[in-house]
């Protein structure tokens, strides 16, 4: 078996491997240290190139080092801008919040109130679960098979991924687990199998509060829920009075294409998380959108120390400019109509492999059945210059995800070395002749 290329005893990892704690897991992945990067490619510190089709975990999807936000960034440094503010007024967030509602909001006819909580997803998510049980008085909330929502407890409740959870170390409580769009087999109703357990006075689940759903599973192993499902989704909760919130932390900012993920299906939840690309240049930020008639907030109920980041919100401001441009997301959908018909040439090109489609927009992968062979795969990827990683509950989905940024050129260069990576593992396999499942 091919194991994925290990920390090296090189001395300039040494300080990592001696100071930083055992949880890092990244650096195990790409074990080089980085010292510069551009729009999508980064260098280490011997030189090498490599081209990223990870984008930070999602964070990056302007790219590394934006030219336009690194401009106003400077100057607004150079200048002396509030950094820090908890959640003080100032110009920078007045700027923001304009832009937010010219750019994004208004055009969508979207009516949001946003809520600035800490900097990270999860912070988001905790927000929208706790003001969902105070506006409902209720206090479960359902969450899906496969879904990852964050690594704080309320996060991790409505998380499905077992490892995730049982890093909790405590009981997780006041949430149910639903099966997600797809995940009984093909053509059994989930929504339907959902509704019998809220009519039903003898099926021991409580009215949830809340539903949290991600409508495109990107730790989770990239299962889209397909656009009848969500909308039946939203109607079982307007009936029942159940909240709907849309973790948006991933897939939203353009990762599918248009800005929100659930925009081409006509849903209009309630609440919505956001973060990772939000704050435009890879700086913490993160917003729990709320329709007006939810945010009951007492003033000072929900707060934290680093919710007023100023420099995040000049970038923020600034990457909305993408969104001016009418052709921007069709672009990304142009480009992940070209990651699409990649992806599914290689398939066919190595059918030993088994490898199943997965993905939208500029969020897509490989299932691959045999395990460990996608993080072989992603590992021969890195020895060849391209960074990605894995998803799924069991690391079984080689994951593409680069900058929206990234020209066409380099998505096809990208999808040569992945090529090639494949091609790398099936000869191995041949001539190891293991059995392919």
């Amino acid at each position: 078996m091919i194991s994925r290329q290990s920390i090296s005893a090189d001395n300039s990892l040494t300080v990592f491997e001696s100071m930083e704690s055992e949880v890092r897991s990244y650096c195990r992945s790409f074990p080089v240290v980085f010292s510069k990067a551009s729009e999508c490619k980064l260098w280490d510190t011997e030189g090498k190139e490599y081209l990223d089709f990870f984008a930070g975990a999602g964070a990056l999807n302007y790219g590394h080092n934006n030219v336009m936000q690194k401009e106003k960034l400077i100057r607004y440094i150079l200048e002396d801008g509030i950094s820090h503010s908890l959640d003080m007024a100032t110009e920078a967030k007045r700027h923001f919040l304009e832009r937010f509602q010219e750019v994004i909001l208004k055009p969508r006819k979207l009516d949001y109130k946003i809520m600035f909580p800490g900097p990270t997803g999860t912070n988001a998510v905790e927000a929208a679960l706790k003001i969902a049980r105070k506006v409902t008085g209720r206090t479960n909330v359902v969450g899906f098979t496969n879904a990852f929502h964050g690594m704080t407890l309320g996060a991790l409740a409505v998380t499905g991924n077992k490892f995730k959870r049982q890093g909790a170390g405590v009981p997780l409580h006041n949430a149910t687990i639903m099966p997600y769009d797809g995940y009984m087999g093909p053509g059994v109703d989930s929504i339907a199998y959902f509704e019998n357990y809220l009519s039903d006075s003898g099926s021991g689940v409580s009215l949830p509060a809340a539903v949290i759903v991600e409508t495109l599973q990107g730790e989770g192993g990239l299962n889209t829920a397909n656009g009848e499902w969500l909308q039946k989704l939203e109607t079982l909760c307007r009936k029942y009075g159940i909240l709907l919130i849309i973790d948006d932390i991933q897939m939203g900012c353009g990762r599918t294409g248009p800005f929100f993920s659930f925009e081409p299906f006509g849903i209009s939840p309630d609440i919505v998380c956001l973060s990772k690309s939000i704050g435009g240049f890879g700086l913490p930020m993160a917003l729990t959108l709320l329709d007006p008639k939810v945010d009951q907030w007492a003033p000072g109920e929900h707060n934290g120390t680093f919710r007023g980041n100023n420099l995040a919100f000049v970038c923020a401001a600034e990457a909305l400019r993408y969104w001016e441009k009418e052709n921007f997301a069709a672009s990304v959908i142009e480009k992940g109509k070209q990651l699409e018909n990649g992806l599914k040439g290689l398939i066919s090109q190595f059918p030993e492999l088994k490898g199943e489609w997965r993905g939208r927009g500029l969020i897509q992968g490989i299932m691959f059945p045999m395990e460990g062979m996608a993080g072989e795969i992603c590992a021969a990827a890195f020895r060849r210059g391209l960074i990605m990683e894995t998803s799924g509950t069991d690391s079984e989905v080689a994951k593409i995800m680069p900058p929206l940024i990234i020209d066409k050129y380099s998505l096809q260069r990208g999808l040569g070395i992945l090529g090639d990576s494949m091609e790398e593992v099936a000869e191995y396999y041949r001539k190891e002749r293991i059995k392919l499942i």
